[in-house]
């Protein structure tokens, strides 16, 4: 099953729910990342 959640808050790509899991990131910051724009700002957040 799959179910559009939201949006990347970077790219716009559709955030989808597939079979339980999230195809994308949540950050810290409660915002939504697809996995391809979630990693720049991983590396951010580690740093600071």
């Amino acid at each position: 099953m799959k179910e559009v959640v939201g949006e990347c808050s970077v790219c716009g790509k559709e955030i989808l729910c597939m079979d339980g899991f999230l195809n994308g990131v949540i950050s810290k910051h409660e915002r939504l990342y697809c996995f391809d724009c979630a990693n720049p700002i991983e590396h951010e957040n580690s740093n600071s």
